[in-house]
């Protein structure tokens, strides 16, 4: 489908806000295809979402941190990524607690109970963003979080109806109906909203649907005349999601592949900045296993990789407790490969200490042993991006670091990497076990196409960086073709 011809609306564009049932609805990638849409009708669009939990961060151009998905709605928007895009992240470092990052930088850690007491504080920061954004572009598309119908959390809400009815802005309802019980998500919701909150919502959106839409024709009419909003529209499944980031580690997973270089990774509690991965998902040499809790490391595999993880310490004792450990060690005897990434990389060392409690309580915890290398949790956190050349290849590549903690020890006499700053990472004596602190990095296909080759993959012609930007065309048009575009951008004011 070609883009759709500029349009001018007879109302001031302005802002629209995409919530959904619940969490998982599909909200990022709504968003993320509407910004593509808007901006092939040559409007000035940018993403914003008050509040995001995830442990998927991208480096901003300003120095920052925000959620991965706004990352990938700037992309989708034609705009670098900056932090007031999403001005609150939490980064979950235990099932109680998270970091709160705010404006990019880290304000505190918190214990969810006590979250409560710092969002009216928050509030402030979210709408000066807000207001910094919306001075810069025509329209501004907000993504909510979890859901409004949680009503329990309503008092001090900065990441749904509290921001929508402080800034002002229209909202749009999306359901899931994958998961099942769409009118009961979207009427329920209604139902437990209180009168000025309901009064907020322009329109509802179906998402998900698999199969004839129009099969669902007396279900749309029952949600509209039950609700009184307007519907814009029947979304199906996107079969081709799985090809752009995910902000949940395992939500989309690439199609599974019986023969290849099988690399696996690891799925640890803490799991973060997992769409290292995407780039080499796609790679049809590759057979990529996420390997979940409870299972063995399969003992055809040539690579594990060890990810990032908020918490490197605990995830150490996650991975101890489902053997992993273990089978390391009879993985590395077999002759096989380990590649460690962030935290993945400190858990290779010998110790990681945190004298001080900045990752959890203080302490030290033994390592791995796969590397002769030392990991203390000390100093600022470490937020940059970076170039430079991998020297088991002689290959240029890009990245960024994003990390609390100095490494050092004898096998970075042998670094992974050259960077501007000098030699980066460290590489076993027997080369058969690495440690990087460089995320993204298999984003430069050169780099990839040169490291998988070390491992006997053919090259491909996969270019990572057109494959998204095509993905997010077809998006654009998935959405052109389902919903009404244009009357959603007329909502926004």
């Amino acid at each position: 489908m070609s883009a759709a011809p500029r349009k001018l609306w007879d109302v001031a564009v302005t802002a629209l806000m995409i919530q959904g049932t619940g969490s998982n609805v599909g909200k990022s990638l709504l968003v993320a295809g509407l910004c593509r849409a808007a901006r092939r009708r040559g409007l000035s669009v940018a993403p914003f979402k008050p509040q995001n939990m995830s442990n998927n961060a991208a480096v901003t151009a300003d120095g920052g941190e925000i959620g991965r998905a706004q990352a990938l709605q700037a992309r989708a928007a034609g705009l670098e990524p900056v932090v007031d895009m999403n001005p609150v992240l939490l980064k979950p470092e235990s099932e109680t607690g998270a970091q709160v990052i705010v404006q990019g930088k880290r304000l505190t850690s918190t214990r969810a109970a006590d979250y409560a007491a710092l969002k009216p504080g928050l509030m402030g920061y979210v709408l000066e963003s807000f207001k910094r954004l919306r001075g810069q572009h025509d329209l501004i598309l907000v993504e909510g979080a979890g859901s409004p119908a949680e009503v329990n959390l309503r008092a001090h809400d900065i990441a749904n109806m509290g921001f929508a009815r402080a800034a002002d802005v229209p909202v749009i309802l999306a359901g899931d109906i994958d998961r099942g019980g769409v009118i009961a998500q979207i009427v329920g919701t209604q139902a437990v909203l209180e009168r000025g909150d309901a009064a907020q919502i322009a329109g509802f959106i179906i998402n998900r649907f698999r199969g004839d839409p129009r099969l669902f024709d007396d279900g749309y009419k029952m949600i509209a005349a039950r609700t009184g909003w307007r519907g814009y529209g029947v979304c199906p499944w996107f079969a081709d999601a799985w090809k752009l980031p995910a902000e949940d580690a395992l939500d989309l997973s690439a199609p599974a592949r019986a023969a290849g270089l099988h690399i696996v990774c690891l799925a640890l509690s803490r799991i973060a900045n997992f769409d290292d991965l995407d780039p080499l998902a796609l790679e049809p040499g590759v057979r990529l296993t996420m390997l979940g809790p409870g299972r063995a490391i399969p003992g055809d595999a040539d690579l594990v990789i060890l990810p990032g993880t908020k918490s490197t310490r605990a995830d150490l004792a996650f991975l101890r407790a489902q053997g992993w450990d273990l089978d390391l060690l009879a993985h590395s005897r077999r002759g096989g490969h380990i590649l460690g990434i962030c935290g993945g990389y400190q858990m290779l060392g010998r110790t990681v200490a945190d004298p001080d409690g900045v990752d959890g309580p203080p302490g030290t915890t033994p390592g791995l042993g796969l590397l002769q290398v030392d990991t203390v949790m000390a100093g600022d956190k470490c937020l940059s991006r970076v170039q430079g050349v991998h020297l088991g290849s002689g290959q240029p590549l890009q990245g960024y670091e994003m990390h609390m903690g100095r490494t050092c020890g004898e096998d970075q006499a042998r670094p992974f990497a050259t960077l501007a700053g000098g030699p980066e990472g460290a590489v076993s004596a027997d080369g058969r076990v690495a440690g990087t602190y460089l995320h993204g990095m298999f984003a430069t296909d050169a780099f990839r196409a040169a490291w998988l080759g070390g491992f006997g993959v053919a090259r491909s012609d996969i270019g990572f960086e057109a494959t998204v930007e095509a993905t997010l065309d077809a998006l654009a048009d998935h959405l052109e073709e389902a919903l009404d575009v244009d009357g959603l951008l007329a909502v926004a004011r």
